[in-house]
């Protein structure tokens, strides 16, 4: 087996590795008052014993998507018929969403937390300035998160067409890439110009359904790569 197969297994892995990270850190989420409705929101994570962990889980997962995105590029940009300039605006920006990412975390897993905290056990009077410390927080998540999916969104989109340029990947891993990149951008106007809305709920669940697809048809084809090697056919 040759480096570049090794090394999109690897990439494969942790992409994929990332996603399942994300998607059982996120289960645990507390999700039944809406989001939108701060007051009820903010009773429900102040509640939360789990939500500093749980936003770290994801944090993780990111970091090993990015990781894994990283990872696949030089394998893509030294396939024949690729569209280089594509890879390497993919890769920058799913390292600035990394870093994006990272304030989200500390501005969602811990800031608000301990605002929502403070405001959940402060005296009736002080209530009024807690509650307003912590919407401009929640404000403040809205807005990098924003920035953070339209960045994720482009290098998804980015990376898609690559794979799409690609002799050695199925063309429509990259197709299916490209979409999730598309849902991931839409998720970053819903939620720049409206918070977290009911408009953000179909861009959201085809995020997580296209970039599970792929992921899971990209790992899987690398690891087939990989078996066919050790166990060729005769």
């Amino acid at each position: 087996m040759d480096e570049s197969q090794r090394t999109l297994r690897v990439g494969a892995t942790l992409v994929f590795g990332g996603v399942l990270i994300s998607l059982v850190a996120g289960f645990f989420h507390p999700n039944q008052a809406p989001a939108n409705d701060h007051a009820a929101a903010f009773a429900e994570y102040a509640a939360s014993d789990v939500w500093i962990a749980v936003h770290l889980g994801q944090f993780v997962g990111m970091m090993m998507i990015v990781a894994g995105l990283v990872a696949l590029f030089p394998v893509l940009d030294a396939r024949p018929g690729r569209s280089g300039w594509a890879g390497r605006f993919g890769a920058v920006a799913a390292v600035l969403a990394l870093g994006l990412y990272g304030v989200l975390q500390a501005v969602d897993g811990v800031a608000l937390k301990h605002a929502v905290d403070a405001w959940a056990t402060a005296p009736k009077s002080e209530r009024a300035a807690r509650f307003a410390s912590a919407e401009a927080i929640r404000w403040l998540e809205w807005s990098v998160r924003s920035y953070h999916s339209y960045l994720l969104g482009a290098s998804f989109l980015l990376y898609g067409t690559v794979v799409t340029s690609t002799a050695g990947l199925p063309r429509p891993i990259g197709y299916i890439m490209g979409l999730s990149g598309l849902a991931y951008i839409a998720q970053g106007w819903v939620i720049g110009s409206q918070g977290f809305s009911s408009a953000n709920a179909a861009p959201t669940l085809a995020g997580i359904i296209l970039v599970l697809t792929w992921s899971v048809w990209l790992l899987a084809n690398a690891w087939r790569k990989f078996t066919a090697h050790i166990f060729p056919t005769t």
